[in-house]
């Protein structure tokens, strides 16, 4: 899915795209206005998600959710049919949506990444983030495994 949350539907950003859907965050974007952020959902044949009531009335396609609380978003989210299943191959960078790359076995890496030699890493190419399979992996993956 293409996805667009507002500035209220933050905290489940790296969620959405650890399930490789493809997710903008307004506030990376510095989009504030609605009319920009409908702009944008339009131009990219994204959803909107929002907890604003009148925002997601205006969209072409939207999800509103009711909640505050991150993990009931994420239930929202999954009754509304968002597919939640940590990616097996994970596509998008969790800090800006670019694309990642796998990092091959015999490259260095920052002092906070593992080695590749050892763990399977992935870079975005925008960014420049790694990216492994460690312990926010496994806290996303039981906080996802409590929706079903």
């Amino acid at each position: 899915m293409q996805l667009l949350l507002d500035v209220m539907c933050g905290g489940v950003v790296s969620y959405l795209r650890m399930c490789n859907h493809d997710t903008v965050y307004a506030g990376d974007r510095d989009l504030e206005a609605d009319g920009d952020l409908l702009e944008v959902a339009r131009a990219e044949d994204r959803t909107l998600i929002t907890r604003d009531v009148q925002l997601a009335s205006r969209a072409d396609e939207s999800i509103l959710l009711e909640s505050r609380d991150v993990k009931d978003q994420l239930a929202e989210l999954a009754s509304a049919g968002v597919e939640l299943t940590l990616a097996a191959e994970p596509a998008f960078c969790g800090r800006c949506n670019g694309p990642l790359e796998d990092v091959d076995r015999t490259a260095s890496t920052p002092a906070y990444a593992p080695t590749p030699a050892e763990v399977d890493i992935r870079r975005c190419r925008d960014c420049g983030q790694y990216f492994w399979r460690g312990s926010h992996w496994d806290r996303v993956a039981e906080t996802l495994a409590t929706l079903e």
